[in-house]
């Protein structure tokens, strides 16, 4: 049962991980230089970064980064909608990224790629490998909402000498059901008390 648990908890740590480094992945795209302009007949090069030709990195990035906390805090259904949410919403960055390595802006001047969009597609690529996992495989990560759960869910193993306290705070003897606990035996009930 420990080891069962200890395994779903690095997986869920896993998926943290990974929920995370997406997010990083996708704040670096956004924040770095994709296209170099090159300047002509006097005009100033110019630079776009991947938060001007894709502005929904960033809110991609921040997304994953409020998943790791939703995939902590649920369980169940609401989980999986959240591993769903996060592949489509991955599948939409990978897109956008994929197309701005393949195709060139149109510019007067002549424009250059750089390789940042590679780190959109990588950041795009973890979170779809995440929500996937979490929309197949939620029975593998623990549900820590499960301690809070109405005590009639939940099956409380009490521990014997605490229950003997227990019910004498309580005014009861614990040994009052047990035959011979008293001293008395079966012929007890004959004899009376000396006068």
């Amino acid at each position: 049962m420990t080891q069962t648990r200890t395994r779903k908890a690095r997986v869920l740590v896993a998926v943290c991980a990974g929920l995370a480094g997406s997010a990083a992945l996708l704040w670096a795209a956004s924040a770095t230089v994709w296209y170099h302009g090159a300047g002509v007949a006097g005009r100033p090069g110019t630079e776009s970064t991947g938060a001007q030709v894709a502005p929904s990195l960033t809110g991609v990035a921040l997304l994953a980064l409020a998943a790791v906390a939703a995939v902590v805090a649920i369980g169940g259904v609401l989980r999986r909608l959240v591993g769903a949410l996060l592949a489509l919403v991955a599948v939409v960055a990978g897109v956008v990224a994929v197309r701005a390595l393949v195709v060139l802006p149109t510019a007067p001047d002549p424009v250059a790629r750089t390789p940042a969009p590679l780190l959109a597609v990588a950041g795009a690529a973890a979170l779809l490998a995440v929500g996937l996992f979490v929309l197949l495989r939620e029975p593998r990560l623990p549900r820590f909402g499960s301690r809070y759960a109405a005590p009639g869910d939940r099956r409380v193993e009490l521990d014997p000498d605490r229950a003997a306290w227990q019910a004498l705070d309580a005014g009861t003897d614990p040994t009052a059901d047990a035959p011979g606990s008293r001293g008395d035996d079966p012929g007890d009930g004959a004899r009376t008390a000396p006068g």
